[in-house]
Parts: C-alpha cells; sequence; structure tokens
C-alpha cells in the first residue's frame, strides 16, 4: 500500500485546488513530511482556464446589454519543489517551495464588454513561498510539525479607464503548525494544519504617481487532510480545507478615494474546498487513482478581476515506480461555477 500513498494523494490535492478562492493556486500539502529516510518532489502544472460573460446593463446606460467579453482567464504554470530529510528517530526536517497565490486576468478591447473598453484591462499578481518544518515524533502513532513560512508577493493593474497600479514586491512571514495521527499497518494517516494569515504592506504606484501605501492579508487557513487503505492496495483519500477568504481585499489608497470606498478585488464570503480520490495499485510498478473536488458557490457578487464562484472538479492520475524513483502525471477538468459581477 505505500506505493500509492503519498504521489497519488499529492496529485488529487494540487489539481483539485487550482481554482480555489479565485486566486488560490496552491494549497500547503504536508504529505512530504511522512516519507521514510531522505526524499526528494518535484512537480510542474500547466491550466488553461476558460472564463467569459454576458454584459447585462450598465448604470449610465443599456447599450452594451449583450456584449461578450470573451474569455478573459489566462493560462499559467505551476511550479514546487519540496524536500525531507530523517535527522534521527523522532525529528525530521523537510522545506516546501510553492506559488500560493497568483492572478492573471485580461480583458480584450473593442469588444463592447465594459472592463474591455477602447484599450482593455488586465491584470496579474504573483507569489512565491519557502516553509521551513520540524516534525517530531510524540510515539508510533502521532507526531506534530511546524514552522515559519516566508512569502513574496506583488502584483499590476491597468483599467479600462485609464487607472494603472504597480505595487512593490513584499516579503512577509507567517507559520504553519499541525498534528497527525497515524496507523502504518493500515496506511492511515489524519492530519490537522493549520497555516497563519500573512499581511503584505505593498508601495504603490498608481496612475504613474507614488501613492500612500495599502496592506493585503494573505488568509489564515485550517486544512484536514486524511487517507485510509479501504481494500488490499487501494487507498482512499482526500482533505476537508476552510480558508478566511473574506479578509481577503485589494484597495489601494487612490483607488479607494477615486471609486468611493471600492475595492479593486475582495470577497464576501470564507470557503470550504472538498477533495475525495480512490488509489490502486496494480503492480509493482504502475498505480492510478480518481480524484473529485468541489468548493460551493457563495453566491452574491464577485469581482471582474475574478469572476467566479466556487467549482466541481474531476481528474485521473498515474504513478510509475522503479527502486526509489516515482513518477506521477494526471489531468483535471473542472466545471467553475457562474458569477455575476457588479
Amino acid at each position: 500500500m505505500k506505493h500509492i500513498t503519498t504521489a497519488l494523494g499529492a496529485l488529487a490535492l494540487s489539481t483539485s485546488l487550482a481554482q480555489a478562492g479565485g486566486v488560490e493556486r496552491a494549497a500547503t500539502n504536508v504529505g512530504f513530511m511522512f516519507e521514510k529516510g531522505t526524499y526528494v518532489e518535484l512537480s510542474f502544472g500547466s491550466l488553461t482556464p476558460s472564463v467569459s460573460g454576458t454584459q447585462l446593463l450598465t448604470a449610465s446606460s443599456s447599450s452594451l446589454a449583450g456584449a461578450k467579453s470573451g474569455n478573459m482567464a489566462n493560462g499559467y504554470t505551476s511550479a514546487g519543489l519540496a524536500l525531507k530529510t530523517q535527522i534521527n528517530d523522532k525529528l525530521s526536517f523537510g522545506i516546501l517551495l510553492d506559488q500560493p497565490i497568483g492572478a492573471n486576468v485580461s480583458y480584450a478591447p473593442a469588444t463592447g464588454y465594459l472592463y474591455g473598453g477602447q484599450t482593455g484591462s488586465d491584470a496579474k499578481v504573483t507569489s512565491s513561498a519557502v516553509t521551513a518544518l520540524l516534525r517530531y515524533k510524540l510515539n508510533d502513532s502521532l507526531s506534530i510539525y511546524g514552522g515559519p513560512k516566508f512569502e513574496t508577493a506583488s502584483g499590476t493593474v491597468r483599467l479600462f479607464n485609464g487607472y494603472t497600479l504597480t505595487t512593490s514586491t513584499e516579503n512577509d512571514n507567517g507559520f504553519m503548525a499541525g498534528v497527525a495521527y497515524e496507523k502504518p499497518e493500515i496506511a492511515l494517516r489524519v492530519a490537522l494544519t493549520y497555516t497563519s494569515a500573512i499581511t503584505h504592506t505593498f508601495t504603490t504606484t498608481e496612475n504613474g504617481a507614488a501613492s500612500l501605501p495599502f496592506s493585503s492579508e494573505v488568509p489564515q487557513s485550517v486544512a484536514l487532510d486524511f487517507q485510509s487503505g479501504v481494500a488490499k492496495d487501494t487507498l482512499l483519500f482526500g482533505a476537508i480545507r476552510w480558508r478566511e477568504w473574506s479578509k481577503f481585499d485589494i484597495t489601494p489608497v487612490g483607488f479607494k478615494a477615486a471609486s468611493g470606498g471600492g475595492s479593486l478585488l475582495d470577497y464576501d464570503n470564507n470557503v470550504i474546498t472538498y477533495s475525495l480520490g480512490l488509489g490502486r495499485r496494480f503492480n509493482e510498478t504502475w498505480s492510478g487513482a480518481v480524484t473529485l473536488g468541489h468548493e460551493k458557490s457563495s453566491g452574491g457578487f464577485a469581482g471582474n478581476l475574478g469572476p467566479t464562484d466556487g467549482y466541481t472538479s474531476i481528474g485521473l492520475g498515474g504513478t510509475y515506480s522503479r527502486d526509489n524513483t516515482k513518477i506521477t502525471g494526471g489531468v483535471s477538468y473542472a466545471w467553475i461555477g457562474d458569477a455575476r459581477t457588479q
């Protein structure tokens, strides 16, 4: 059963969270910390979302009603690295590199859609993070883990009405802490992980001139990951994750003043994301898995720079194992939830 515990579990969590919370790109997965000995994991993903809408009306005129936005969600790639080493029988150390949040959207010009205008609109958010973890085994079943998380973020915006924003690149820190229960004879593991919020305070340039700083919080989260053998060579795995997206807000000072208190991007609701998978080892070399993901729609209005609301996904994956090497690949398809914007 060990052959299918970690690689397929990591695949399920990374693909099902591709659209979680609108700007979430990667949810920290601590599964690599439970591998034996020294362990290295490289991951790479490519996503091609399609998000488009139809204009209903505007406050001043209904002349734009029926205009099509075209696809405003650009494709992107993601990469990650996890490294774990065993210090002694009870203590292990790990490093995780990932890209926790991001956005890459653009509205084409001259489509008749308001956000396209004559020049188009686009926005980009980039980030990277390094998490250092120590795991200590209290006994054969219980362990605790935790450590600091260092995150870098920046962004740019260009809107159809001439507004522009460029932020500084900020480096700030938070932490992660968790506890896990294991029963190796049935490949059972349940891990509860808390990730703290990280607040970035950006210096900004708005409309080509220096503006006052503003702060944005990448919110805290709580995740419950689980796996268990349910039959010979068959593994059930999944996760339930809550994140406080209602605390996320991008409101530059100049934009707030000009718009009467509006935000470039914010969320009204917190988000719970579910994932579930079933893995099967076919022989000593090959394993496979099917995964499901779901994030329910919250309703209300979404932002024009992230106009989606929930999703349902399905994924297929496979792992090739030989000696101390495993190669995992897979595909996932997500039905992204409809949203209304203002």
